[in-house]
């Protein structure tokens, strides 16, 4: 059976990692996110996925960063679900077991990337990790737009069911049927979490228990309570604030995320600019389309 974890319901926010001009983690900054994160009302603290750059981070850069999100989160009732997943089976084991040690609450473990398994090569790659890190809960995340390969409604019930420490799917298909079919036969604990923003108040409706946002990097009061109104049934209010950030949900992917959110959280005060390569900077156009998507949403 699937391990209970009640706490993980609600608004995840997929956490930036804010660099200085040389390229270094700004920790004092970081912290200050966190913070604002958990004074906003996000209880669920993501750091080192798709929104953190941990693709261009070093393993001693991407364990700093989850430390400082442990210890930010320290006395307050947040939780961490760390990113540590990769494309390498061995990797991940090794480094999902120092994030627990370093006192992550649970993983969040992405479809491998670039060597697209087939689904028996994607349920042997989760569950070596299930094995591996018994107890430890672990979250899927499935974002066949960045990974080229998609873990299946089939492979997602399967793993849920053969391993009780998987406890959860971020789901960023886009495909709203096999979300639907997940959410219909998952065994009982087992949680789906929207993995766009967008598409949260649908899923939600059919089933589905929060959302690993974006958008909650810049607004993070906002989109929580947009979750927890549809979490409570409260549609009505929910649609309301949905419509009322959507502008800020879509253009938060005009150009590859995170530069866009960087660049709305700039002008904001929150950070500087800055991306590792290969991301740059959003261009003038991009600029002026966010500008407007803030002055819609009332930043």
């Amino acid at each position: 059976m699937t391990i209970r974890v009640d706490w993980m319901r609600g608004c995840a926010t997929a956490l930036v990692t804010p660099f200085r001009k040389d390229g270094s983690i700004d920790d004092g900054c970081f912290v200050k996110l966190v913070q604002r994160q958990i004074k906003g009302g996000v209880n669920l603290l993501v750091p080192c996925g798709t929104t953190g750059e941990s693709v261009t981070m070093g393993e001693d850069e991407r364990l700093h960063v989850i430390k400082l999100t442990v210890e930010a989160a320290n006395g307050t009732k947040a939780k961490v679900i760390a990113g540590t997943g990769s494309n390498n089976t061995a990797a991940t084991i090794d480094f999902t077991r120092k994030a627990r040690e370093a006192g992550a609450d649970a993983a969040l473990i992405v479809a491998p990337y670039y060597n697209k398994p087939t689904q028996e090569g994607m349920f042997a790659h989760f569950s070596e990790i299930a094995r591996s890190v018994k107890r430890f809960p672990i979250m899927l995340y499935n974002v066949p737009s960045r990974t080229s390969s998609n873990i299946s409604a089939a492979t997602t019930l399967r793993l849920a069911e053969e391993h009780e420490n998987i406890v959860a799917t971020k789901e960023a298909s886009g495909d709203l049927a096999q979300a639907a079919a997940i959410i219909a036969n998952r065994p009982k604990n087992f949680k789906v979490f929207s993995g766009d923003d967008a598409s949260t108040l649908p899923l939600i409706s059919l089933g589905a228990d929060g959302l690993v946002s974006v958008c909650a990097n810049e607004i993070p009061r906002q989109t929580a309570k947009m979750v927890e109104y549809a979490l409570a049934g409260s549609f009505h209010f929910a649609r309301r604030s949905h419509y009322k950030i959507l502008p800020l949900m879509e253009a938060n992917f005009i150009e590859s995320s995170p530069a866009p959110c960087k660049f709305v959280m700039s002008q904001m005060g929150l950070l500087e600019e800055n991306l590792r390569l290969p991301l740059v900077p959003v261009t003038e156009q991009t600029r002026a389309r966010l500008k407007a998507a803030m002055k819609a949403v009332g930043i």
